[in-house]
Formats: structure tokens, sequence, C-alpha cells
């Protein structure tokens, strides 16, 4: 059995975990990320999926090393684009990202501006391959894709922000779909006073067809709340063949017809 201080990482062969003091760095959890990221060959994907309206002839960093930054900066706390400008010679993002000195803030702001609808979706191919690989890996045989929305807050006069009377604040309301080990498996940003449901057939149709190529085997089951109770979802799910279990809302007709399936019992606990 190897001690800790033997430990070296596969992605960069230079970097050793150890005890014996030195040159410390409070992100060294990082390492495990970016082994992690090695492992679902996170940079040949997004080399190859992500595309930018990139017009840039001379480049020091490419744009997957940039996001691949980006991504490590969140993780440890850094979501500030100009944090970049702190951490450009710091010595563990150097070795973890594997070049002398990262991408600064500048080179940053011009990385979002290079973002458009097709980068957008890109994104979206990136972020279903790496989920795909993660199921390949642990064999799994059925998938649950939960659909929901959420609020989030904005500040000023953002771009279709709206207000939502059920959260009683100025926001977006995004459309969600994660799966049952927490792994987001799409997101659409859209104006705070949309409805749950709203533009949901658009949303989940290529999400199963996706799903049904690329694991033709699994047994796929949507769930929701009462929010997506709409013949659109069970129209998706049935022109799909998958199984769905969506939550109605309580009326008196429902009521009504359920009440021969409820078993009442004088019983007491």
């Amino acid at each position: 059995m190897k001690t800790l201080q033997e430990m070296a990482l596969n992605f960069n062969k230079n970097i050793l975990v150890s005890h014996t003091g030195g040159q410390l760095s409070s992100d060294g959890g990082l390492t495990l990320c970016v082994e992690l990221m090695a492992k679902f060959q996170f940079t040949i994907l997004a080399d190859k999926l992500l595309r930018f309206n990139d017009q840039r002839r001379y480049c020091q960093h490419s744009n997957s090393s940039i996001l691949k930054q980006l991504i490590l900066q969140i993780i440890a706390g850094y979501s500030a684009d100009s944090a970049a400008t702190f951490l450009e010679k710091e010595p563990l993002f150097k070795l973890l990202l594997d070049k002398p000195s990262l991408a600064s803030q500048a080179t940053i702001s011009r990385f979002w501006q290079r973002f458009d609808k097709d980068s957008v979706s890109t994104l979206q191919t990136l972020n279903e391959a790496l989920i795909d690989r993660v199921r390949l890996l642990t064999n799994q045989t059925a998938t649950i894709i939960d659909i929901d929305s959420t609020h989030s807050d904005t500040y000023g006069k953002q771009e279709a922000t709206n207000y939502n009377a059920h959260y009683g604040t100025e926001g977006y309301h995004p459309l969600l779909a994660t799966d049952q080990d927490g792994n987001l498996l799409k997101a659409v940003l859209r104006p705070g006073n949309a409805y749950t449901s709203k533009d949901v057939k658009a949303f989940l149709t290529p999400l199963l067809k996706h799903y049904q190529t690329q694991l033709p085997t699994t047994d796929i089951l949507v769930r929701g709340d009462s929010g997506f109770a709409t013949p659109e979802v069970y129209d998706v799910c049935e022109a799909n063949d998958v199984f769905y279990i969506i939550r109605l809302k309580r009326n008196r007709k429902l009521q009504n017809l359920a009440e021969k399936f409820v078993k009442i019992s004088d019983q007491t606990q």
C-alpha cells in the first residue's frame, strides 16, 4: 500500500501529494477536480464540441483552457473575473492548467464576448457528453429526469428580468432538468414572469431523443411537480415512449375519481 507521500496524479506526474510541508496552498482540493476532469477527457471533448465566434489569429490561451480555468476558479471560490489577475502567477493553478501563466481578467472578458447562441448550445452538447461518460463508467440501467423551475434574483435593469409573484421578487425563472444523481442535464434561462411549464415541449423533446439515442436500453422516467401537469408534457412523454409521473393539483373532481382507490380504515395507529 502506497503512503500519501508517494501518491502522484495521473493527469500530471509533476504533481505529488505530500504531508512533508514546504510550499503550501489552500486550494489543494482542486487537484482532485482536475483528476476527475482528466478521467472524463474534459479538454479533448471541449476542443471537439465547443464552437465560438473566434476571430483571433494569434492566442496564448485556447477557449477550452479558459473555460477550464473559469470552472476551477468558481469551484475554489474565485467567481469574479478580476480574480484571474491575482491568480495569474499562482503556482498551483499553473500546475493544474499546465501552462506558464493563467488567462488574465481582460482575456476572460474577451472570452465572454465570443459567446453567441450557437456557443451556448455547444455547451449543452459538452455537458451531455460528460454525463454520458459518467453513465458508461457507472453502468446505469435507469435514468430519472426531474424537470423543475427555480428563481434567480436580479438587480438593476438586466435584460428579460421580470417580477415573479410566487417568489415576490424580480429575477429570472429558469427551466431545469436533473437526474437521480443530481447532475444538471439541461437549463434554459427564462424571464421571471414565465409560467413553470412554459416552453417545456421544446426543452424536453431534444433531451429525451438524446438519451434514447445514447442509452437505447435504459429505462427513462420523467418526473415533475404540479406545475408541469399539462398535455404538452404528457404528449412529449407518450411520443417518446418514456414513463412519467407528474403530480396533479388537488381538486374535488380528482378526489371523487380517486376515492375508490383509497383504502379507508377505522383502525387507530
